[in-house]
């Protein structure tokens, strides 16, 4: 566990344990350059907060495009953000939000060091 605070210590709760399980097997030099590629692709839950924030008064949905979720953020822009309701869900539940998509980024870049 004390290798996951070196490497990413901005991580915390459930990515930092995902995260640490996936890099304890790995050599030191490994687990840099995982560390590096994951934080340089990974999406910060307090960003995807204010953008799902900037729904409310502004246009709805960009938090969705931001994680990948095309679908889903035209439906918001067009529904301004399932008439608010929609945007203040998504501002309760931010930080899975942003663990979704951070785990399969984490998947990805793991393929990638196995190829």
């Amino acid at each position: 566990m004390k290798k996951i605070f070196e490497l990413l210590p901005e991580l915390e709760g459930d990515e930092s344990q995902y995260i640490s399980i996936i890099i304890e097997d790995m050599a030191d030099d490994e687990a840099k350059m995982f560390a590096n590629i994951y934080r340089s692709r990974r999406r910060d839950p307090v960003l995807l907060l204010v953008l799902a924030l900037i729904g409310l008064f502004g246009v709805a949905g960009i938090h969705r495009f931001f994680i990948g979720q095309i679908g889903m953020g035209i439906l918001f822009v067009f529904t301004a953000g399932l008439c608010f309701i929609g945007t203040i869900v998504d501002m309760i539940n931010y930080k899975n939000f942003a663990f979704e998509y951070n785990r399969k980024v984490a998947q990805e870049v793991l393929k990638e060091f196995k190829v």
